[in-house]
């Protein structure tokens, strides 16, 4: 029932735009703010237009408990602690892990989506990488794809329906790194299904099979779980059993490119 409940708010909340639990805490932050208009309208004598805010009561200074705060915070510090000579980044938030790189190196970022903004730092081109990139092969040292692997293929960003597209993004990805290149994944793992056409839930152990496929060999695996717990999990073949049981969590796998 939980899982339903939490299903059903993020399809009316975030497909159509109608959040229950930020209007209901809304009706009931209007006599604090009716309360509140009135003792500072007593005591102040300048002009005063309305503009009510009555969810940001029940906030937090900052968003630090879900699985893209940390995903960003924590992969973003790998990667100024490697120091790599050209990082590129295919999909993942500009507005977060992206944001983050460029606040200390140059990163370029590969989406199948446009953007038009210019932002420092970050240099920006469309692609669609379920398809190869011509001239690119060997492109960079250093590569990171977060929370994006599992859209590939099912239309939900404008890319081709293709059953297969993780494993071909994941391939053409792959192409992109040098030898010993490092990789830096995140892709949502559990019970191997597809949830059209919001995302895939992928056995860990398939990932890891479709990366060795590609020359890519598994370094190092954290898993994010509910609330924001971050623990790093031995690679033994029972902890990855136990992960593929899970109905959800968010695993960043880090890998490197063998040497050809």
């Amino acid at each position: 029932m939980k899982r339903f409940l939490i299903k059903t708010h993020w399809l009316i909340a975030n497909q159509f735009g109608l959040d229950p639990r930020i209007f209901f805490r809304s009706l009931l932050g209007l006599p604090r703010y009716m309360r509140d208009y009135y003792r500072f309208r007593d005591s102040y004598a300048g002009e005063l237009d309305l503009s009510p805010c009555l969810y940001d009561w029940h906030e937090e200074g900052g968003t630090t408990k879900n699985e893209y705060f940390w995903q960003d915070l924590l992969v973003a510090r790998m990667i100024f602690e490697s120091k790599p000579e050209k990082h590129v980044d295919i999909g993942s938030r500009v507005d977060g892990f992206v944001a983050h790189v460029a606040s200390f190196r140059e990163i370029e970022v590969l989406d199948v989506r446009p953007m038009t903004t210019q932002i420092p730092g970050i240099t920006f081109k469309q692609a669609d990488l379920m398809k190869p990139l011509d001239n690119m092969v060997g492109y960079c040292d250093s590569l990171s794809c977060l929370h994006a692997l599992e859209h590939f293929g099912l239309g939900r960003y404008g890319d081709p329906i293709d059953p297969k597209g993780f494993e071909r993004g994941l391939a053409n990805m792959a192409g992109l790194l040098r030898d010993d290149g490092v990789f830096y994944l995140s892709v949502p793992i559990g019970i191997d299904r597809v949830e059209f056409n919001a995302n895939r839930v992928f056995d860990p152990r398939t990932i890891i099979q479709c990366a060795e496929t590609n020359a890519l060999s598994v370094r190092g695996l954290s898993v994010i779980q509910e609330g924001g717990m971050v623990r790093k999990v031995s690679l033994t073949e029972e902890n990855l059993r136990k992960l593929a049981e899970d109905r959800y969590n968010l695993g960043i796998l880090i890998f490197k490119k063998k040497i050809q």
